[in-house]
């Protein structure tokens, strides 16, 4: 390992200032061939303690490069398991067209990936001080960091657009309508149908804010379901083990205990946002490691030489 000595390194003449000529408390010190060796002594010692720094450096170098790959791989399994859809509920974001949440999920697979590449990488750079290794290190690690920054502010922005009113206004323009514009129209619509009946009859909950919802604005459902026989979806109704309703009748009325009169967004929005801001904050996390990791990887390329 070849390293430039430090600016601030004093030369020999520089070392051998500090001894005076002659001197009556260290009178050997006077002669020419003694200050000459204690020069090269002190030399030496500065010398020891430059190759002691670095090579601490370099520890800690490949120690924070482990750790990187290390939340590369958990930032990958993490967005993996968000973009599964394990909630069922894409559907939804799909049809209010603000799906960028998982745009950031997608994202940060990739730079999962980069990362636990970028860290294998590092490593082998540092333990062989190859200066054009390290150079391709934090170029790549510059970009990937730009990639993973957009991710995290993405998922952190995204989580405040999912407000009541944007699943109220697909819900009511989109379940149960009877007349599709184009087929990705009829796709959207079938999609979003499924997920709020499963939505609602596994949370037992019914609309957005409760079951007025489905009276109080206009809807496709109304539009093709009388007010009289079918006040708000079937499955807004109390169901038995078999899956049918307790009390049809009670239900229609909105007799209490025969319909769920409570709201889904916290369904919809709890899951949502648990998994924005895993992606968020975990990821930022991960930046702010990588961040004093390059800065160490900049100070060591400028002390190796090629």
């Amino acid at each position: 390992m070849m390293l430039r000595p430090s600016r601030n390194s004093p030369s020999l003449t520089a070392v051998c200032s500090y001894f005076p000529t002659a001197s009556l408390k260290n009178p050997g010190v006077s002669n020419p061939s003694k200050r000459r060796h204690w020069c090269r002594l002190h030399e030496e010692l500065k010398m020891a303690k430059s190759d002691d720094g670095i090579r601490i450096l370099q520890g800690l170098l490949v120690f924070g490069n482990v750790v990187i790959g290390m939340c590369g791989i958990a930032l990958t399994a993490e967005c993996i398991f968000f973009v599964s859809n394990p909630h069922d509920l894409y559907p939804l974001l799909e049809a209010t067209e603000n799906d960028d949440i998982y745009a950031a999920a997608w994202i940060g697979i990739f730079v999962g990936f980069a990362l636990f590449a970028l860290s294998i990488l590092g490593i082998v750079a540092v333990i062989k001080s190859n200066r054009t290794l390290l150079l391709v290190y934090i170029i790549l690690m510059l970009i990937t960091y730009a990639f993973e920054m957009a991710s995290c502010i993405t998922a952190a922005t995204q989580r405040d657009f999912l407000t009541p009113n944007l699943f109220l206004k697909q819900m009511l323009e989109r379940y149960n309508k009877s007349e599709a514009d184009n087929n990705n129209d009829k796709w959207m619509t079938e999609g979003v149908t499924k997920t709020w009946d499963k939505l609602m009859l596994q949370n037992q909950c019914c609309g957005v804010r409760g079951a007025s919802d489905w009276q109080e604005y206009t809807s496709a459902f109304r539009r093709t379901h009388s007010d009289a026989d079918y006040p708000w979806p079937r499955n807004c109704c109390v169901m038995n083990a078999q899956g049918s309703p307790i009390n049809l009748d009670g239900c229609k009325l909105g007799v209490p205990g025969y319909y769920n009169s409570n709201g889904c967004y916290d369904a919809i929005s709890g899951p949502m946002n648990t998994h924005a801001w895993g992606v968020a904050w975990f990821g930022f996390a991960i930046l702010c490691w990588t961040f004093f990791i390059l800065l160490g990887t900049m100070f060591y390329w400028s002390r190796v030489e090629y």
